[in-house]
């Protein structure tokens, strides 16, 4: 089975909020809500592939210092395994902002629940809950 190596981020504001962005139609699990974040590319480091991410999805500029790592998923789909690090971030520049016709939601962690999540997603939520509350 094929490895698929995607990485996420919980962007949290000011509010201990957490940034979701629904995935557009046209895409696998459209509609579905899930961690900014995306695919590392080969020779890629998993901080280098946030940024470049976070630039192009929500036009903001992150530092690779202000990335933390938090927990990762681990899911069997159909047709390939997905491994995905969760990185927390507080501090970024710019205002986001949905770049590529994406919803975003900026959710208290204890209501990420209430938001259709694809399987791999969703198991990060324990993870959140202890940390922000």
């Amino acid at each position: 089975m094929r490895l698929l190596l995607v990485v996420a981020v919980a962007l949290v504001d000011s509010d201990n909020r957490v940034l979701i962005a629904q995935r557009p139609q046209g895409k696998a699990l459209a509609g579905l809500w899930e961690f900014p974040g995306g695919k590392i590319e080969p020779d890629e480091r998993p901080e280098d592939a946030l940024i470049r991410e976070l630039r192009e999805e929500l036009g903001i500029e992150v530092k690779a210092p202000c990335l933390a790592p938090l927990t990762f998923a681990s899911h069997a789909y159909d047709d390939f395994h997905l491994l995905m690090p969760l990185y927390i971030c507080r501090k970024w520049q710019g205002f986001v902002q949905a770049r590529e016709g994406q919803a975003l939601k900026w959710a208290n962690p204890r209501a990420l629940r209430d938001y259709p999540m694809p399987p791999a997603d969703a198991p990060l939520i324990p993870s959140l809950i202890d940390l922000l509350g």
